[in-house]
């Protein structure tokens, strides 16, 4: 318990008596808050997005979406999970965060059956993991070393239900549209050499 809580969350828990149930809590997860479950590994490998909270080496924070087909989030062993960083915006705050400061968090919701799981761990980034060619379209693999995994309460979570998934999304050997923010004035002079939008007709048409 010692290790879960810090004197901030003391702070609170004692403010809004809540110590005894979180203590209950820090113990239940302690059992089993270290490894994948196979009923954890189902449920990671079923979503089609995540949200990462990382933060930069002094500590600032930073939370991204991550999304794609389901089973891109892929649990490698009991301790470790990968997926892949495909094509943004060319700023890397996430994966750049975690060069300098690996600590990371994940949540997966499922928004239709009103679940959800948070995994903390130690991220690693590998440009040449071999992962990478089961992932088409990818840069590179992010792999996630477990520290803690629990499910937590998920009264608040609204009921959503999928209409379409992202056309951007890499699949096979067909490369994704480009994005129109790509062929725009501020952006389109300033792409890497070998980006697909290079190629294309401006925002206004015009090669």
């Amino acid at each position: 318990m010692a290790e879960m809580y810090h004197a901030g969350n003391r702070e609170l828990q004692d403010r809004f008596d809540t110590r005894r149930l979180a203590d209950r809590l820090a113990a239940w997860s302690e059992e089993r808050s270290r490894q994948v479950s196979d009923d954890d590994r189902a449920f990671i490998e079923a979503r089609d997005m995540f949200f990462l909270a990382s933060a930069d080496a002094e500590g600032r924070p930073n939370c991204s979406y991550k999304g794609g087909d389901p089973g891109f989030v892929r649990v490698v062993d009991s301790q470790t999970l990968a997926f892949p960083n495909y094509d943004g915006n060319g700023m890397y705050v996430s994966t750049g965060n975690a060069l300098v400061n690996p600590n990371v968090g994940l949540l997966f919701i499922d928004f239709e059956g009103q679940n959800r799981l948070r995994l903390n761990g130690v991220a690693s980034v590998d440009p040449a993991d071999p992962l990478l060619a089961d992932y088409p379209g990818a840069q590179f693999v992010v792999r996630v070393r477990v520290r803690e995994i629990f499910p937590n309460c998920p009264r608040y979570i609204h009921r959503y239900q999928l209409v379409e998934r992202s056309k951007y999304v890499p699949r096979g050997a067909t490369p994704p549209p480009v994005p129109d923010w790509k062929r725009s004035d501020w952006a389109r002079d300033l792409l890497p050499a070998d980006d697909p939008a290079r190629a294309l007709p401006d925002s206004s048409g015009q090669a």
